[in-house]
């Protein structure tokens, strides 16, 4: 029998890098909305109550940045008064006629890999999922509440125990969460437990054994961009498994559906989410790799970890017989064109219900 512990994390949305997400993407959306041929690539920075928007946009859409960054900061729950500064220039020439031809090409070189596992019925890694669903439910209580004493920055963590490499049990849960002054340490660690923790674990994986950590620093009142800065694309883990699995090194949020570190990192998870889904194998990676201008990937890349239950040549039949990973069908057949980015910006990419790359095809 072989153990080990596997943790994962997770943030907010109120956390400083998820603010900054929520803005570029949210400028994305907007420009989609009104242009859905927009090239994007808006990033953000915050600390304390001023924000730098810069970056580079192609798009007929007339767009009030500060505007979207302001309502992104109220949307989440900040109240406090923010600036913002902006620099933001067309897209180079040379990038803009290197994607923009006949055929949609890739609008960077770069490497990207989706994941998928049968631990959950998300197909995704039990611990990013639980770290995931209690950053969630901690916006939720908080926003659902009008007298909540929950503010908007915070932080969790899931250690899952694994023996013989299936979950076995949780084994520690941190939890981190900005509050109100003059909370009671005991009043805020049973609120936590009950509204948070309960509602998102089920007993079937907590045991007596199981460690809950709630707030170890002691108070946390002071959060958010006013207790450290943040940036667009910090949280490339928390975006997309957890940890297990490898990631390209690009972040998602910005960018619109032309950049492969977005759109083939969504179709990698695509197709490996498909082949567990069909019972070819418990887990799965999938490897791309593209060149800007170019409308094909350079290389594929199927590793099954020795979990397949068929042979590995027929998984990749499968895959190469049913998919096609070129940029301009990615862009077709996920429907990436809509402004749908914004929700995705906070709480994982994938493991979520109702967009295309989640779907069986």
């Amino acid at each position: 029998m072989k153990k080990y512990y596997f943790t994962s994390e997770s943030v907010t949305e109120g956390h400083p890098d998820k603010i900054c997400d929520k803005i570029s993407d949210k400028i994305l959306d907007e420009a989609l909305k009104k242009d859905p041929n927009s090239h994007m690539a808006v990033e953000a920075t915050i600390k304390d109550n001023l924000i730098f928007l810069y970056g580079e946009a192609s798009t007929s859409a007339k767009i009030n940045y500060e505007k979207i960054a302001k309502n992104v900061l109220k949307d989440i729950g900040y109240k406090e008064r923010f600036d913002v500064i902006t620099k933001i220039s067309q897209q180079s020439v040379e990038i803009n006629k290197a994607v923009s031809k006949e055929e949609v090409c890739a609008g960077d070189q770069g490497i990207m890999f989706g994941y998928a596992c049968n631990e959950t019925e998300e197909l995704m890694p039990l611990p990013i999922m639980l770290a995931n669903k209690l950053a969630m439910r901690l916006t939720e209580v908080r926003k659902k509440d009008k007298n909540s004493f929950l503010l908007p920055d915070g932080k969790t963590q899931v250690t899952v125990e694994y023996i013989d490499g299936k979950p076995s049990r949780v084994d520690t849960i941190i939890i981190a969460c900005q509050h109100k002054e003059n909370i009671s340490r005991e009043k805020l660690e049973n609120y936590i437990k009950k509204e948070v923790i309960s509602y998102v674990l089920s007993d079937e994986l907590c045991d007596s054994n199981t460690k809950i950590l709630i707030n170890t620093s002691g108070s946390f009142t002071t959060g958010g961009p006013f207790a450290d800065s943040g940036t667009t694309g910090r949280k490339i883990v928390v975006d997309t498994y957890g940890g297990i699995g490898r990631i390209g090194g690009g972040c998602f949020s910005s960018k619109d559906p032309s950049k492969v570190d977005r759109s083939a990192a969504y179709y990698a998870r695509y197709v490996a989410r498909n082949i567990v889904s069909k019972g070819y194998a418990d887990k799965v990676e999938i490897g791309l790799s593209y060149a800007i201008g170019k409308a094909q990937p350079i290389s594929i890349f199927i590793e099954t970890f020795g979990t397949n239950k068929t042979s590995v040549s027929e998984i990749e039949k499968y895959v190469y017989d049913n998919f096609d990973f070129s940029v301009s069908n990615i862009i077709k057949e996920l429907d990436l064109k809509k402004p749908i980015y914004y929700d995705l910006a906070s709480y994982g990419h994938f493991g979520r219900k109702g967009y295309s790359w989640e779907k069986d095809k």
